[in-house]
């Protein structure tokens, strides 16, 4: 399947408008489930994720992961997003 005009477009629209929520927001607080999935991935010795699965366990009050994206990936996917919009219109339109 050959990726046309429209796709393009959409896929412009895409990386532009995430790279501007990016740009907008400082942080992510993940919620308790996210940070226990990313927990369990990201796992460096078992005795911090014995640490971090009796916590949850225990149904105490959990920290919740903090996600702060760097400054580059706004700018980068703003312009990933122009670029795939330009290149949508400079095509021939789909028939």
């Amino acid at each position: 399947m050959e990726i046309n005009r429209n796709q393009y477009f959409l896929a412009g629209l895409v990386f532009l408008f995430l790279g501007l929520q990016l740009r907008m927001v400082d942080s992510y607080v993940l919620n308790p489930k996210a940070t226990q999935a990313l927990a369990k991935q990201s796992v460096e010795n078992s005795n911090a994720f014995q640490q971090a699965t009796t916590m949850f366990a225990t149904k105490t009050i959990t920290p919740r992961k903090v996600v702060r994206p760097p400054e580059w990936l706004g700018w980068f996917l703003c312009s990933l997003g122009a670029v795939l919009i330009m290149h949508s219109l400079a095509m021939r339109r789909p028939e």
